[in-house]
């Protein structure tokens, strides 16, 4: 996907049947060319840094 950021406010699931997260925004981009986005754990409130490869791997959520 070449604008990361257009994921921002969408919902998917870490694999199933796996918790659900919200996409916050576009995060660092790693010495290798990787990105990373930030993301918001809806069960447990928790935010953390996750692969946009591993993002478009995981089902859309709703």
């Amino acid at each position: 996907m070449s604008d990361a950021s257009a994921l921002a406010g969408t919902w998917r699931r870490f694999g199933t049947p796996r918790p659900v997260y919200e996409i916050i925004g576009a995060g660092a981009v790693l010495p290798g060319g990787e990105r990373l986005m930030r993301v918001r754990v809806v069960e447990s409130g928790e935010e953390l840094d996750y692969r946009l490869a591993d993002i478009i791997l995981d089902p859309s959520e709703g």
